[in-house]
């Protein structure tokens, strides 16, 4: 059973940063991939990034890229999400999750483990 608790949301302008992080705890996620979804009001649960168990291969929604960076730190048993040049359509409650295996997923179906969310909310 792998645990998994979101931070680092908040309110920010439109064009700050945030950096989410995803603390696992239960068991090492060395052995899972991992992912970041988020869901808008009235809106589905979306994907948004997602990295494989060694860290060496990410994949981005379209919207996303080239403003937001997946990355982990298997020692510290994190994974991180740098957001930059953040857009009011960001606005979202952020999860992550976690599927066993090597190999990145996209989709939500494909993950075992998932956070409780944090906030992020971008005022224009």
């Amino acid at each position: 059973q792998v645990q998994l608790v979101e931070s680092g949301g908040g309110l920010v302008q439109a064009g700050g940063s945030l950096r989410l992080s995803c603390a696992a705890s239960g068991r090492t996620i060395s052995t899972y991939a991992m992912g970041w979804f988020r869901q808008a009001p009235g809106k589905e649960r979306e994907f948004v990034a997602a990295i494989s168990s060694t860290g060496l291969s990410t994949s981005y929604t379209d919207s996303v890229k080239g403003r937001f960076t997946i990355s982990r730190d298997n020692n510290k048993n994190t994974m991180y999400l740098q957001i930059d040049n953040l857009k009011p359509e960001d606005t979202a409650v952020y999860y992550c999750a976690a599927a066993m295996g090597i190999t990145y997923r996209l989709k939500r179906g494909e993950y075992d483990y998932w956070g409780q969310g944090t906030q992020v909310t971008v005022s224009s």
